[in-house]
């Protein structure tokens, strides 16, 4: 009898046997990596089907009934969309082991037309962010900041930018086979070159700790906190990834060009790159207002 997966009664009963869950969960890591899903993307997986696991408790069978209720589960005690990402997850799961027929529906949520206020990152906010890191004496963390805002790049992305790829003009994103180009404004290569100088970087990554690893969202996150007294930036405000999001907001209201904003992000889905470029109720009822002045 199979240890995980389908066996002949299952497949009668419709159910799926776990007798040896943290066997199926290996299984299906080594499957994710394999078809070069991204590292964090195999450790969510990973944390949402333990969450399952602890719904299950000593439950070796999982039926339909029993996922549905994980569903119901789900919806008391997750917001929509972590609910959906979750479910997600399962689904996959289940279907690898050859359950595919357990597969539930997500939770159908109206899609949100306007950017939320309180995260949004304006410029002066973005400007004052950088001023108060100037201040500190954090020219790395300077530069990095403005990286990320002005390149979109990803922080897993930032181990690419390198001595070389400053002197290209561009950087090449290699992950797990996959490549995309990521492009170095002059006004920022200039400033990176100019540190390096300052550094003595000749080659290697730009942005490290003091033991010479890649610096990572923790660790970032760490040093922008410090920011907040200083540059009067709401502390929900900063955060790593956000720098991301001005970037998209900002590139977008500029250009007014979602497709080559979604190649800039390296998105596949341009309906991922909608979410980055909403914008807020204020800016759309500013709009609404100079149409109606001109009417």
């Amino acid at each position: 009898m199979l240890q995980y997966g389908k066996t002949d009664r299952d497949r009668e009963e419709g159910g799926l046997c776990l007798k040896d869950k943290d066997k199926a969960l290996e299984a299906f890591m080594k499957n994710l990596y394999e078809k070069e899903y991204a590292d964090n993307t195999i450790t969510k997986y990973r944390t949402d089907i333990r969450t399952f696991y602890k719904f299950l408790g000593n439950t070796e069978t999982v039926t339909k009934k029993c996922a549905v209720e994980y569903k119901e589960w789900l919806g008391a005690n997750y917001a929509p969309a972590s609910a959906n990402s979750m479910i997600a997850a399962l689904n996959q799961f289940t279907e690898f082991l050859g359950a595919g027929e357990l597969r539930i529906r997500p939770f159908k949520i109206q899609r949100q037309v306007f950017a939320g206020e309180e995260k949004k990152l304006t410029k002066r906010e973005y400007q004052k962010l950088l001023e108060a890191a100037e201040e500190q004496g954090k020219e790395e963390l300077v530069l990095l900041m403005e990286t990320i805002g002005v390149t979109g790049v990803r922080v897993s992305e930032l181990r690419f930018f390198t001595a070389e790829s400053v002197k290209r003009g561009r950087v090449i994103v290699n992950n797990k086979g996959k490549l995309r180009f990521i492009l170095i404004p002059h006004k920022l290569q200039k400033k990176l070159t100019v540190y390096l100088q300052k550094e003595g970087i000749q080659q290697g990554e730009i942005f490290i700790t003091k033991g010479g690893k890649s610096k990572d969202r923790s660790n970032i996150w760490r040093e922008m906190k410090h920011l907040a007294e200083k540059s009067g930036v709401s502390p929900e405000k900063i955060f790593p990834h956000n720098l991301r999001h001005f970037f998209a907001e900002t590139f977008y209201r500029f250009t007014g060009n979602l497709v080559r904003l979604a190649d800039i992000l390296g998105h596949s889905n341009i309906e991922v790159t909608r979410n980055y470029a909403r914008s807020s109720v204020k800016e759309c009822l500013r709009d609404m207002d100079m149409m109606y002045e001109k009417l």
